[in-house]
């Protein structure tokens, strides 16, 4: 019997739209916590096609179904044209049915002008597996290795492992966006993708990547907004905070798993090397914009870097206050990673700071809390983080 593992994202008590890159594990919580009572899935053929042909057929299924029914309509967004039926059927009978409308992306609907059902549904998003659903089964080594999608915990053998990586990438990542009609030229698209991978975690600027893949700028562009709203990966601002010396002003690009980028980037067969740094980054990255969602926070990720490389990994935004947290993937902590934090504590520009390291030990020091990796993941998880 599979192990499965206890998600922390709370069902909601009303209809909801639920958006997530494919093979995070959307339909096994619905099926496990949800139990809906109807379960259209829009990837079989069989029920898309009919659906398509006859959208009003939808409205059938549901009235069929006694009262306080639960309904997940999965991959809505292949067939927008179903909200209008579900929005219709939630005005006229009120409380009667729950939806889970299901995605990989809110790009078609986006794109469709599809009827969003007028704030009748919330919206909620879902990611890989986290610190604080593995447990036991979390090695900061394979994570870095492999990412956290739920299948590389169902898989024993390394093997098995890269075959499905391979496999996402190749037919996710490429062949099922090319087939959604979101890209025309696919080894443009191809050498984007790669070009992302190498480039996860650091500083970028469009114009100098436009003339290295020879992709125009508008293009790239929207491969860049084509990732976003699918999920697959975030851009991270920098902030601008009135330091006293001269900030950057061009942002990063973390994909959303470590196991995607060195897929992406080639190298999944290879040990962990100098990437290490920035996939620790990406891991940290992914936990914090999780816990972000999952917690119905009000916080925004940023960064902080001068031209002369001082540098703060994120600051964490709400309206009144900022702290900073810089990401080291060494086992001691040494005093020129502080220097960025320090900078800005001085200042008075960040409440607090903290340093995640690859170490064992917690420290104080100079005002910053320095966490190994694991414990500062388990004080986020308690809200133990804070302003």
């Amino acid at each position: 019997m599979q192990k499965k593992y206890l998600r922390l994202l709370a069902l909601p008590t009303k209809s909801f739209f639920l958006f997530g890159p494919r093979g995070t594990g959307k339909t096994t919580w619905l099926k496990d916590l949800f139990k809906p009572d109807l379960y259209v899935d829009l990837l079989r053929s069989e029920t898309y096609l009919e659906l398509e042909n006859t959208p009003e057929k939808i409205r059938d299924y549901i009235l069929a179904l006694p009262k306080k029914s639960k309904i997940v309509i999965d991959e809505i967004q292949r067939l927008p044209q179903l909200l209008n039926e579900i929005h219709a059927i939630m005005s006229e009978f009120e409380d009667k049915y729950q939806f889970a409308l299901t995605g990989s992306s809110a790009r078609k609907l986006k794109r469709n002008q599809a009827n969003l059902l007028a704030g009748r549904a919330v919206t909620r998003y879902f990611f890989p597996l986290t610190y604080g659903e593995l447990n036991k089964d979390w090695h900061l080594e394979n994570i870095l290795k492999y990412g956290s999608l739920p299948m590389i915990f169902k898989t024993k053998s390394e093997e098995d492992k890269i075959d499905y990586l391979m496999s996402y990438t190749e037919t996710y990542l490429r062949e099922e966006i090319v087939q959604e009609a979101l890209v025309r030229n696919i080894s443009n698209y191809h050498r984007f993708l790669k070009h992302v991978a190498i480039m996860n975690g650091q500083v970028f600027n469009l114009s100098n990547l436009s003339r290295e893949t020879g992709i125009p700028r508008a293009t790239l562009d929207g491969h860049f907004s084509i990732l976003k709203d699918t999920l697959l990966g975030d851009f991270v601002e920098p902030i601008h905070l009135g330091a006293k010396i001269k900030e950057v002003s061009t942002p990063k690009f973390y994909l959303f798993d470590c196991g995607i980028v060195r897929t992406l980037r080639q190298d999944i067969r290879e040990p962990l090397r100098e990437e290490r740094g920035t996939l620790l980054e990406t891991l940290i990255f992914s936990e914090l914009k999780t816990h972000i969602k999952y917690s119905q926070l009000m916080w925004e990720i940023y960064y902080w870097a001068t031209p002369s490389g001082n540098e703060v990994d994120f600051i964490i935004s709400t309206s009144k206050k900022k702290i900073g947290i810089e990401v080291k993937s060494s086992k001691t902590w040494k005093p020129e990673f502080s220097k960025g934090l320090l900078a800005l504590l001085e200042e008075k520009k960040i409440s607090k700071a903290y340093g995640v390291y690859n170490g064992t030990e917690k420290i104080l020091k100079n005002g910053i809390i320095i966490y190994p990796v694991t414990k500062f993941l388990d004080a986020l998880g308690k809200h133990e983080i804070t302003f």
